[in-house]
């Protein structure tokens, strides 16, 4: 699979920036207005509707219509690793149905004093088999304004 990695630094404690990305809420703030993001729904992992916390089992369910264009892509995302502790967080979701062949996306938070480095990682596969394998690093053209949006939100947000 193709990788994307994007990583920054944010003024703000681990506490507060594992905080706001354990939530949807912070999924939607992130996101930029251009993908017309959707959550269409959010369930954790013992079924209840609209975990506070979005806990290894978590699905969420979403739909986007970048740019306004096309129809809406539908998306499902499911929280399989979340893990904690001295002075390092880290969350992975994976696409579990999507325009994607592959989707895995690893978000890692290391304490920096108090300061937070963020690492994005994407592993993925566009759709097509060894076509879409061999345009795959294309890809890259998307997944950066996003990402550098993405991160400049936070430290709007956080710092």
């Amino acid at each position: 699979m193709a990788t994307y990695s994007r990583l920054t630094r944010v003024a703000a404690p681990l506490s507060a920036v594992w905080d706001f990305h354990s939530r949807v809420s912070g999924l939607e703030a992130l996101t930029p207005d251009w993908m017309n993001l959707r959550v269409e729904s959010v369930t954790g992992p013992d079924g209840d509707p609209d975990p506070e916390v979005l806990e290894t089992g978590s699905e969420i369910r979403l739909s986007m219509r970048p740019f306004g264009v096309g129809p809406r892509q539908r998306w499902t995302s499911a929280i399989v690793d979340r893990e904690e502790g001295d002075g390092r967080a880290v969350f992975r979701d994976e696409m579990r149905g999507g325009p994607f062949a592959e989707w895995v996306h690893t978000h890692r938070f290391l304490a920096d004093g108090d300061e937070t480095i963020i690492e994005d990682e994407v592993e993925y596969e566009l759709p097509g088999g060894a076509v879409g394998r061999s345009v795959s690093p294309m890809a890259l053209v998307g997944f950066e304004p996003m990402f550098r949006a993405r991160h400049r939100k936070t430290k709007e947000l956080l710092e």
